[in-house]
């Protein structure tokens, strides 16, 4: 064995050292992860010429291996995206940190003090496909919340990856924090992925952020607990009130803006009684905008030119310029397409109507329920968070855009003047 192939750390080495780093981690002031994030933040701007060397290589291997526009587009780093996530992790150290805030407490009649205060989970890990701009927001969001983070980003982001933990590393060691804190296994490719969704004791969650059969693989495979994230086949629903100026600007925003993320609008519904006074002014808006519309034989008597939609369309997380369409009755058939079509993602109604817009909150189970908003809206950044782990669609623990306080469980502390109970 030669000394370089000696010092090469191993997989567990990786995850043993990262478990260490959670456990100074834990006990780090806030000031101290603050800097830290901070250095990071200026690391990643003076890094850019490094960094998006890095991607283009990314970007040209996915390009030839026949990846698609929308992953090739979730997985480019420019200088404004870079900047982006510079600014984000600067936010992210001027939130409040949740690590010993007390959830609730109480005396007990005994005395005993009885306090439930928020604590780090230990070790995050991650399993996410092309996005690059996850290692960073993961990076600081679990070092902020005293967490340390073992991520596995994919072949098609692994250089760009590489770099970018390279440079967060970098700024943990000039700040005084362990550098294992944040620590990649890309290397060790798909076998990696396996070995994380099994180690448990060393890995205290697990994240998986991607496609639908990505998140399906490790919500069934992984014996480490799961926070599911998952697809977005998300829904707008114009009631018979919905402005004709707001539904277009709403439709527009939530389809086009960004195709390729999870909260872009995939299948847009249309009251009976509104159709006819919308979809001719909204198709025609959406088709300057390169969508192609995916459309019911109701849409079709509406609009013309519109390709036939079948049962793949409404379960179809298209993350491209293409939207399903359906003139539906009534609120209730909006509602009841939603539930069986939905991801429990993010729901949205455009309406004037209160008392529809009351009971599209009530009624609809989603992670996240709008009325007259963009449906892009769903997003840790946009909530405030600095940046997201991922958006949660299951009911456990997290739900919605997942920031600081997702992160970190709890423990109950006990303090007493020798009460015994007898």
């Amino acid at each position: 064995m030669s000394a370089r192939e000696a010092v090469v750390p191993s997989f567990d080495d990786k995850l043993t050292a990262a478990k260490r780093a959670a456990s100074a981690l834990a006990t780090s002031t806030a000031d101290a992860k603050n800097a830290a994030l901070r250095e990071i933040a200026a690391a990643i701007v003076a890094a850019e010429d490094r960094i998006t060397a890095a991607n283009e290589l990314d970007l040209r291997a996915g390009a030839e291996a026949g990846l698609s526009d929308s992953l090739r587009d979730r997985l480019r780093l420019d200088g404004d995206r870079l900047r982006a996530l510079a600014a984000a992790t600067e936010l992210v150290a001027t939130l409040v940190d949740p690590v010993g805030e007390t959830v609730r407490g109480r005396v007990l009649p005994n005395g005993l003090r009885l306090d439930q205060v928020r604590v780090p989970f230990g070790v995050v890990g991650a399993i996410y496909e092309a996005r690059p701009n996850v290692t960073i927001d993961i990076a600081a969001l679990a070092l902020k919340s005293g967490n340390a983070a073992v991520l596995r980003g994919g072949s098609a982001a692994q250089r760009t990856n590489a770099v970018l933990v390279e440079v967060v590393q970098e700024a943990l060691v000039r700040s005084g924090l362990p550098a294992d804190a944040v620590v990649t296994v890309d290397e060790f490719g798909r076998d990696g992925a396996a070995r994380l969704m099994t180690a448990r004791g060393l890995i205290d969650v697990l994240v998986p952020r991607g496609s639908a059969e990505l998140i399906r693989t490790v919500v069934e495979q992984s014996t480490v607990p799961v926070i599911e994230t998952g697809a977005g086949v998300v829904h707008v629903f114009l009631d018979a009130s919905a402005d004709a100026a707001m539904s277009v600007d709403i439709v527009l925003d939530a389809k086009t803006s960004r195709p390729s993320v999870c909260n872009a609008l995939e299948t847009l519904l249309v009251h009976a009684d509104s159709a006819e006074r919308l979809l001719p002014v909204i198709v025609p808006a959406l088709r300057r905008a390169g969508v192609t519309v995916h459309g019911d034989a109701r849409t079709s008597t509406l609009v013309a030119d519109v390709v036939p939609a079948t049962d793949d369309d409404w379960a179809a997380e298209y993350m491209s310029l293409d939207l399903a369409v359906a003139v539906v009755d009534d609120l209730d058939a909006a509602m009841s397409h939603i539930r069986r079509w939905s991801t429990g993602h993010t729901e949205s109604i455009v309406t004037a109507d209160l008392v529809s817009a009351e009971r599209f909150l009530a009624e609809v189970d989603s992670a996240v329920v709008m009325v007259n908003a963009s449906t892009r809206f769903t997003d840790g950044g946009e909530f405030g968070f600095g940046a997201e782990v991922g958006i949660s669609t299951q009911k456990l623990h997290a739900r919605g855009p997942m920031g600081l306080g997702e992160l970190t469980s709890t423990k109950w502390v006990v303090r007493g003047s020798g009460q015994v109970r007898g």
